[in-house]
């Protein structure tokens, strides 16, 4: 059966506020809930960009049941990933075994700013296999000297690791990531429900399986409210930058980019592709084409600060009705 999450977009939302909407969210009966890791919001109509991974301490703190993942982390550019592995190390111990950790290649707006550069595509995979390479050994409790194409590690150790390990999931969007780090990952995240994603995952030799083991987990922004005209305004004021596809949302540097990126979209065109307004049977028949396509788990992104409360109060527990019955 699929597993159905709620996003915590950091993007969107303060700490504190995240913080309560994951007690929310719990409340309602998300299975799950995964966390954006940002140092800029994708519009500066957006509006936040709080530290991901204080609020996840928080989070792990205020929750019970729910389990934890970042959707995703780089730790290529802005973290060394020495460092991420001792975050995750942390955060899954308060956590209490929920947490998973999401990784992915990175995206311009967010890594720019340690003026390290922005490598081309190809740089990036590299970069992200071996930073997985350094994360396992490290969470695999090893003192780590790695002298490596990208990064170097000079005797690090964890001290406080889980002793039930820690499962990462890697986000790729095509054949040549997939295979690359099918053997890599216990996890695929992905952001189009395609099922060909799966397929080409579970024919990758040594790939952890979907979905027996392996979770494929994906998400999808949809805008709730009581009013459809107001929910198409809120989507298109805040995510009409999300029909830009990958090619452009990862190489552009700042919000500004993706405002002129995205000045021609249409409210109309941002209906089309995000389900909005009141309609749950319209809302699970959009999270649909995932569960059609094998994913095991789906998260939500809620569109809007202002309308979490009310989405988790009077929405949620509907809409889930609906979508486990798919």
């Amino acid at each position: 059966m699929t597993r159905f999450g709620y996003t915590l977009m950091t993007e969107q939302s303060g700490p504190k506020q995240l913080v309560g909407y994951a007690q929310g969210a719990e409340r309602a009966g998300f299975d799950f809930e995964v966390m954006s890791d940002h140092y800029f919001p994708w519009l500066d109509e957006m509006g936040h960009a709080p530290y991901a991974w204080s609020v996840l301490g928080a989070v792990a703190h205020a929750t019970e049941r729910v389990d934890l993942m970042t959707y995703v982390t780089c730790p290529t550019t802005r973290y060394h990933p020495a460092v991420v592995a001792q975050k995750a190390a942390t955060t899954q111990l308060l956590a209490d075994g929920r947490f998973t950790l999401g990784l992915g290649s990175g995206e311009r707006l967010n890594e720019h700013v340690v003026g390290e550069g922005w490598p081309g595509a190809q740089a990036r995979q590299e970069m992200l296999a071996e930073a997985i390479e350094i994360i396992r050994a490290l969470l695999g409790g090893q003192t780590l000297t790695h002298e490596g194409d990208y990064f170097t590690v000079d005797t690090a150790k964890l001290w406080d690791v889980p002793e039930q390990g820690l499962d990462i999931g890697v986000a790729v969007s095509g054949g040549q990531g997939i295979e690359r780090f099918a053997p890599l990952a216990d996890h695929l995240i992905a952001v189009q429900p395609e099922v060909d994603l799966v397929r080409q995952w579970n024919a990758v030799p040594d790939a952890p399986q979907i979905p027996n083991g392996a979770r494929a987990i994906g998400q999808i922004p949809i805008s709730w409210g009581p009013s459809e005209e107001q929910a198409v305004k809120r989507a298109h004021e805040l995510f009409r930058w999300f029909g830009g596809g990958w090619a452009v949302n990862a190489d552009l540097p700042m919000p500004q980019g993706f405002a002129a990126a995205s000045q021609f979209v249409r409210e109309e065109d941002v209906a089309e592709s995000i389900p909005c307004g009141p309609d749950l049977d319209k809302i699970a028949e959009s999270v649909k084409a995932y569960v059609d396509a094998g994913f095991t788990d789906v998260a939500l992104v809620q569109v809007g600060d202002e309308t979490q409360e009310a989405f988790l109060r009077e929405a949620a527990q509907p809409l889930l009705e609906k979508l486990r019955a798919l």
